[in-house]
């Protein structure tokens, strides 16, 4: 008779889930025993590290990937790329082993106590499963909850001991829907106020990204002849940034970013919160006059929009048909102003190298741009430079499902996620090289991803600006006119030998032409390499 394995990992075939990522601990062990031989692991050195790399393979593969963690603990490290794979809107079922059935009632050694509430409320469903029997069925649930929009994790609780229990060789694969049509009358609605604004603006989101809408955003912008933002603190580039119609990125603060929208009498927001705003800069949402159309897949994203009406439906299917409705508008346009940038940059020059001993940001990225391949996936984690990679050309993306971000705000994410892409890169066979660009803080939060790139034999270069401190948050101090605040200085690390003593080429680069001979031989080869690039102290 069939066992609950065997039922199990037959549904995961009929799913496309013939990939985990994981990190196995002793609860998990009774899952991943007699490993089929048509299924791969991928191992992780921490499970922050397991959620990150699923996260960019899902998002690489635009499928939803597989996640086994270490039961309550491995579940604890795992929390902070769950929250940002939930905020990203990432497919994922991430699962944890639980201790055996038999014991549980007397919460023995890595019992997950109310295993269900632990990741709440960052998973779209969390169960752990009534009867060894429900496993499949479970397992069906949560590859639908976690596909449907808005797309995100889920969680399950899997008992060691409910693996080899014999059961019939149940029929519980089923398939759904992924995406949602918008309502044909409130498109209407929307058309018709689009159609009649004397000067429309479009702001894009990561939605538009997810769910492959780069065309349509494209066509409706220049039917509509309307300048677009993308929405403050993008995770994804839904909009080509070398377009003339693209005007910035807008500030993610209530009072700069009502400034920006100045002149504009309709706001149509695709496929993005309203807003994300960060620091608080009081003032007006949006100029006087303009009114504010949502388009979003969340009705909870709708519904806590501080602003507008909002219509719910995937964003590419919208602005197909808005396009469709909406009369062309003339052809000449002036090219929108460009946003100022949401930090400042203190100096961005592009020269051979520095006259200090320290590089600037701007002059690592320059050096990058000289050496950069015409198809990359960059993958960016270094807050205090976010402003300074915009305006580079190397940060100038021009090609669909080229950039990615955290959407959390938290560290520890982009290495990882850079490994995902990397995979999803060999996998699909785009083989584009993955660049990720990372502060030396962030680094150190995910460094165990370079030794799972290694092993993979990617095609990656982890490029990290050393200034031996948390810029971002030495500048948020200065903004607020906060002094005194301890833990910002992080002196004493050697980036290069870390990335050596994983396995990668490993590179201490102190010139600009250091940084360009090093990079560009990094996307010349096939290998993993690690450039560590050392900034100065001001050199965002």
């Amino acid at each position: 008779m069939p066992t609950v394995r065997d039922v199990t990992f037959d549904l995961l075939r009929r799913l496309g889930l013939t990939t985990i990522v994981g990190n196995p601990g002793s609860t998990e062990e009774t899952f991943l025993a007699d490993f089929p031989a048509d299924f791969t692991y991928i191992l992780g050195l921490h499970e922050s590290c397991v959620v990150g790399v699923a996260d960019g393979l899902s998002q690489g593969l635009k499928a939803p990937v597989l996640v086994n963690v270490h039961t309550n603990a491995g579940l604890g490290n795992a929390m902070g790329n769950i929250i940002t794979a939930a905020l990203g809107k990432t497919p994922l079922l991430v699962t944890a082993g639980q201790q055996t059935r038999r014991m549980l009632l007397g919460e023995p050694f890595l019992a997950n106590t109310e295993a269900e509430a632990l990741p709440k409320p960052w998973v779209k469903w969390s169960y752990e499963p009534r009867r060894a029997k429900d496993v499949p069925a479970a397992f069906m649930r949560a590859y639908a909850m976690a596909v449907q929009p808005p797309a995100g994790p889920v969680f399950l609780s899997l008992p060691m001991d409910d693996w080899d229990e014999p059961m019939d060789d149940a029929e519980v694969f089923r398939t759904v829907a992924a995406r949602q049509a918008p309502d044909p009358e409130r498109l209407a609605m929307f058309a018709d106020l689009v159609g009649h604004s004397t000067s429309p603006v479009l702001v894009y989101g990561g939605d538009v990204a997810r769910c492959g809408g780069w065309e349509e955003g494209v066509a409706l912008a220049e039917r509509l002849k309307a300048p677009v933002w993308l929405a403050p603190l993008p995770e994804r580039v839904p909009f080509p940034q070398d377009h003339p119609l693209y005007a910035g990125v807008l500030p993610p603060a209530i009072a700069p970013l009502g400034k920006a929208l100045a002149g504009h009498d309709l706001v149509l927001v695709a496929g993005a919160p309203v807003f994300r705003y960060y620091p608080f800069a009081p003032g007006a949402c949006l100029p006087d006059g303009a009114r504010l159309l949502q388009i979003t897949d969340d009705p909870a994203e709708a519904a806590r929009a501080v602003a507008g009406d909002s219509l719910l439906g995937d964003a590419r299917l919208a602005l197909a048909a808005l396009a469709r409705h909406v009369a062309a508008r003339p052809a000449h346009v002036s090219r929108p102003a460009q946003a100022a940038p949401v930090v400042p940059a203190r100096d961005s020059s592009a020269g051979a190298s520095a006259p200090n001993p320290a590089l600037t940001a701007g002059q690592v990225f320059a050096a990058m741009s000289d050496a950069a391949p015409a198809g990359y996936v960059a993958v960016f984690e270094a807050p205090s430079s976010m402003a300074v990679f915009s305006q580079s050309s190397i940060g100038r993306i021009t090609r669909p499902d080229s950039y990615y971000m955290t959407a959390s705000g938290g560290l520890g994410w982009a290495m990882p996620a850079g490994v995902g892409h990397a995979l999803a890169e060999r996998d699909t066979g785009r083989n584009r090289p993955v660049i990720v660009i990372t502060g030396d803080g962030s680094f150190q939060y995910a460094v165990q991803s370079i030794w799972t790139a290694v092993q993979h034999r990617l095609h990656m270069a982890f490029v990290v600006l050393k200034n031996d401190r948390y810029g971002i948050l030495k500048s948020f101090a200065a903004q607020m006119g906060l002094s005194g605040v301890p833990g910002l200085d992080i002196p004493g690390i050697d980036i290069a030998a870390l990335g050596k003593g994983y396995g990668a080429d490993s590179y201490r680069c102190e010139t600009a032409d250091q940084v360009r001979e090093r990079f560009a031989a990094a996307m010349a080869g096939r290998g993993v390499t690690v450039i560590e690039a050392v900034i100065g102290p001001d050199g965002a």
